[in-house]
């Protein structure tokens, strides 16, 4: 039985939920699903530019944790733009 899931503190709310290619109606495309906390990853990261110990502890979680987290957010986001996918930020 795995370990329960602790509860990670996402302080992200995006106005945008979806992205898609240009010039592509949504009913053609697949849909790649980002996570609430891969986008808090993603924002903590590349954003704020915090080191990876530090935007695990604001995200309650253990860094290889946050690794596991952003590598996610990285292949899924490289997939949808190299292959032409829309992106929807789930919460």
């Amino acid at each position: 039985m795995p370990r329960p899931r602790l509860c990670r503190r996402i302080r992200f709310q995006p106005t945008a939920t979806y992205f898609k290619p240009q010039g592509i109606p949504m009913r053609q495309l697949e849909v790649i699903e980002l996570t609430a906390e891969e986008a808090e990853a993603l924002r903590l990261k590349n954003i704020k530019g915090l080191e990876q110990m530090k935007a695990a502890k604001i995200m309650n979680t253990s860094q290889s944790t946050f690794q596991r987290i952003l590598a996610s957010a990285y292949k899924k986001i490289t997939i949808a733009i190299i292959e032409g996918k829309a992106i929807r930020i789930i919460k």
